[in-house]
């Protein structure tokens, strides 16, 4: 049986549930999930492997209009994968109108990339909303393929395994079949503390935040991990900080816990708070930080 590979890219606006969807079509949890937007700021990929296949899954971050630099990077990420995917993953859910996608809508009537239309959350729907809305996609997207899914319960996922598979290229594989992302450790971890960040803290805060992992040291039993938390602002470092350092000590243990489990041991993890004012829009330190 000859073997395929191919890129499949997820694309969508915010809050629609496209890193859900990532972390259930990979099997493990790659992308961080919060209800806030913005929550996925990089390109993000995800490989799965099988004796005659590869996917290389690809989670982008949602489709926003940029008030500043950081975000016109994370929308070029984000537009960057209509050009260089095998199969285009559009998300959209049982909340959302199709008036909000006009701009990506356009791009995808005008790809020749096979685009299988996912509507989400279907676990939620008690309005019968879902044949309305395949009706009215249909209509504005007519070349694609619309199939109804519950990335969080699983709902219909294996149908689209299936479809995925049938519609990947012949091909060998782009990466080595023990490979699980093309993110290092210093990444992964960066992402599961600003995740934790992002679950705490309220307001403008996690939006103006940034992580570094400037130490990854392995042991047989023990990670040692040092990072840095960029903020923007003075008042912000205190925040983070909290009162007698409680609100810090608290993220950094949620996060500690994460990493442990998803790397299968014991983790030392110190966290310092630095401000870099206005570093959204220094492109020296976008470029630090992996956005350019």
């Amino acid at each position: 049986m000859p073997h395929k590979s191919g890129f499949v890219n997820i694309l969508g606006n915010p809050n629609v549930g496209k890193s859900t969807l990532m972390n259930a079509l990979t099997g493990t949890k790659l992308s961080i999930i919060t209800s806030k937007v913005q929550t996925t700021r990089h390109r993000i990929m995800g490989i799965v492997n099988g004796e005659d296949f590869q996917i290389i899954y690809s989670d982008t971050p949602g489709i926003i209009r940029p008030a500043y630099k950081m975000q016109e990077q994370m929308v070029k990420l984000a537009y960057t994968a209509l050009s260089d995917a095998d199969i285009i993953l559009y998300v959209t859910d049982i909340f959302e109108t199709a008036d909000t996608s006009q701009d990506i809508v356009k791009r995808l009537r005008k790809t020749n990339i096979p685009v299988l239309l996912l509507i989400n959350k279907t676990d939620l729907d008690n309005k019968g909303s879902v044949n309305r809305l395949i009706g009215t996609w249909s209509e504005i997207l007519p070349g694609a393929e619309i199939i109804p899914v519950s990335a969080l319960k699983g709902y219909n996922l294996e149908k689209l395994f299936e479809r995925i598979i049938s519609l990947l290229p012949e091909s060998l594989p782009y990466y080595p079949k023990d490979e699980m992302t093309d993110k290092s450790e210093r990444f992964l971890v960066s992402e599961i503390i600003r995740e934790k960040i992002l679950l705490n803290y309220r307001k403008e805060v996690p939006y103006s935040v940034e992580v570094e992992v400037v130490e990854f040291k392995e042991s047989d039993d023990l990670i040692r991990i040092s990072g840095i938390i960029y903020v923007m602002r003075d008042s912000q470092k205190g925040i983070i900080i909290g009162k007698q350092g409680l609100a810090l000590k608290k993220t950094a243990t949620m996060a500690r816990k994460d990493i442990e489990v998803f790397f299968g041991k014991k983790v030392f993890l110190e966290l310092l708070v630095k401000v870099k004012k206005d570093w959204r829009n220094d492109p020296r330190m976008l470029r630090q930080f992996g956005y350019i």
